[in-house]
C-alpha cells in the first residue's frame, strides 16, 4: 500500500530544513533589530475565536476539530487549527491587558488552511508575522513595511514591490460607484484582480448582482490605479456628484492624507520599492486602514508578504478599542523562489568533521577526541557503523556534506597525533590533537 503525506503538507529532510532555518533566522534577526520580541501561541484555538474574523471566504477555509463524544458524532466542532497568527495575537492582548504599549511582537510558526494546493501554496505553511499593538501612529505602519523591505533585501531579493492602499479610500471608491451597501462583495471580487484580471472581476461583480453602471463607474475611478492623486480626484467627484456629503469626502480625504504621510515615512526609512495601488483590497475582513502586499516581479508565486492596520480586531475580544497593525511574510513562497533561483543558503552540513573509528580497539580514543572537539565548539560526528572500512566512512561524510574526516588508528595513537583528511581535495596531513579544534574552525 503506497504511503503519502497528507495533501497540502510536506516532510522536510535535513538539507531542506537547514535552508528553511537559515531563512527563518535571517527574518528573525531583522525583526529583532526593529525591537520586536518573540511570542508563541497554541496551534489550536476555540472555534468561536477564529470564526467571523476572516470574511466569508476565509471562514470556509478554517480547519475545524470535532468535539469528542456525542457532539463529534453529530459533526459539531469546538476547536480549530489557527488560520493565521493575527487573531491569536488579538486574543492574547485581550487576555493580557497589562502589557506595556506599544507592544511589538513577532511570531514565526505554522498555520493551516483548507484550500487547494498549488505552487507555493499549501494547507500547512509558515507565516513570519510582526505586529505593533497600542498605537495609531502611521510610524507603526511604516516600520512594519520597512522591516519586511529590509528582510527581503537581506535574503537577497531586489525585484520586489510593496503595493500600498487604504481601506477607507477603497470604501470611498465603492461608495462613489454607487454600491456602498455592497462593499464587502465588491472588495472580495476586486481583491482577485491580479489573479483573474479586469474581465474576470467584472464577470464576478455582475454575477453577484452589482449593476453594470456601478461596475463601469468603478473602472472609471480606477482608470489609473497607481496614481493616488488621480484616484482621489475621481473619488471626490463621484462622492460629490452622488451627494454623499462632506462626511464621506472627509473620510476619504483623511485616508489620502494618511497615505501621503506613510509614503514620506517610508522614504525616510530607506524603503524605496513602494507603489500606490488603488485596486489592492486584502481579503481579510478585519482591516481598517492602510493595507499592503509585497509582490515579486518574477517567479510566478504572487504575493510573498502582506498586512495592514486592524484597529477593530482586538476590541472584538476585549470590549474596547485597541489599535494594531502588522505584516506577515509567507515563508513557503519565499523558499520556492529562492530554490528556483539558486538563492537558498544553509544546504551544507554544520558538522565540520567526522571522527572515524579505525577498529573496535580504537573506539575509546575516537570518542574522547570527539568529546574534546565538541567542548571546543566544533560540530563533530563519530562514525556509528561497523568499525574499519575507512573508505565507507569517507563516502558517508561526503554524502552528508561534512568537509573533513579525522583518522585515529593505532599508529596515530602511538605517536600522539591524528590524521586530518580534506574530503574535497583528498589531501591528508598529520596534526597535533591540541591544534585540531583550531584547524577545524
Amino acid at each position: 500500500m503506497p504511503v503519502f503525506a497528507a495533501k497540502g503538507t510536506r516532510d522536510f529532510l535535513p538539507a531542506e530544513m537547514r535552508r528553511r532555518l537559515a531563512v527563518i533566522q535571517t527574518i528573525r534577526d531583522v525583526y529583532a533589530t526593529f525591537g520586536f520580541e518573540p511570542l508563541e501561541t497554541p496551534a489550536m484555538e476555540r472555534v468561536e475565536t477564529l470564526m467571523g474574523k476572516y470574511g466569508e471566504e476565509g471562514d470556509r477555509l478554517v480547519f475545524k476539530i470535532l468535539e469528542r463524544g456525542e457532539g463529534g458524532r453529530e459533526g459539531k466542532a469546538d476547536l480549530a487549527l489557527r488560520y493565521d497568527l493575527t487573531v491569536p495575537l488579538a486574543r492574547v492582548m485581550a487576555m493580557n491587558q497589562g502589557l506595556p504599549l506599544p507592544f511589538k511582537r513577532y511570531q514565526i510558526a505554522p498555520v493551516w488552511r483548507a484550500e487547494r494546493s498549488q505552487k507555493g501554496r499549501f494547507r500547512e505553511f509558515y507565516q513570519c508575522d510582526g505586529d505593533i499593538v497600542g498605537s495609531t501612529s502611521l510610524l507603526c505602519d511604516a516600520e512594519c513595511i520597512a522591516m519586511v523591505h529590509l528582510a527581503l533585501e537581506k535574503l537577497g531579493f531586489s525585484d520586489f514591490v510593496v503595493h500600498v492602499n487604504h481601506r477607507a479610500l477603497l470604501r470611498a471608491v465603492v461608495t462613489a460607484a454607487g454600491v456602498a451597501d455592497r462593499e464587502t462583495e465588491v472588495l472580495v471580487a476586486v481583491d482577485k484582480l491580479d489573479k483573474i484580471g479586469v474581465d474576470g472581476v467584472t464577470k464576478e461583480l455582475l454575477e453577484r448582482g452589482i449593476p453594470e453602471s456601478a461596475v463601469a463607474m468603478l473602472w472609471t475611478i480606477l482608470e489609473k490605479p497607481e496614481d493616488l492623486e488621480a484616484v482621489w480626484a475621481a473619488v471626490a467627484r463621484g462622492l460629490l456628484a452622488a451627494e454623499w456629503g462632506e462626511e464621506a469626502v472627509d473620510a476619504a480625504s483623511k485616508a489620502v492624507a494618511d497615505l501621503r504621510t506613510l509614503f514620506a515615512h517610508l522614504r525616510s526609512l530607506g524603503a524605496t520599492q513602494i507603489v500606490f495601488d488603488a485596486t489592492l483590497a486584502r481579503g481579510l475582513g478585519y482591516y481598517t486602514g492602510p493595507v499592503y502586499e509585497v509582490k515579486l516581479l518574477e517567479g510566478g508565486v504572487g504575493t510573498v508578504a502582506g498586512g495592514g492596520r486592524y484597529d477593530g480586531l482586538i476590541g472584538m475580544f476585549s470590549g474596547k478599542q485597541v489599535p494594531a497593525v502588522g505584516i506577515s511574510i509567507g515563508l513557503e513562497r519565499i523558499l520556492v523562489v529562492m530554490e528556483e533561483r539558486g538563492m537558498a543558503a544553509g544546504a551544507t552540513s554544520p558538522v565540520r568533521a567526522l571522527v572515524t573509528v579505525f577498529s573496535p580497539d580504537t573506539v575509546t580514543a575516537s570518542l574522547e577526541l570527539a568529546a574534546g572537539l565538541r567542548r571546543a565548539g566544533v560540530a563533530t560526528e563519530v562514525w556509528l557503523g561497523k568499525p574499519g572500512e575507512l573508505g565507507k566512512q569517507f563516502k558517508y561524510a561526503n554524502q552528508r556534506g561534512v568537509p573533513f574526516a579525522v583518522v585515529l588508528g593505532p599508529d596515530e595513537i602511538a605517536k600522539g597525533i591524528v590524521a586530518l583528511k580534506d574530503l574535497a581535495s583528498g589531501a591528508q596531513e598529520m596534526v597535533d590533537p591540541d591544534e585540531l579544534a583550531r584547524r577545524l574552525t
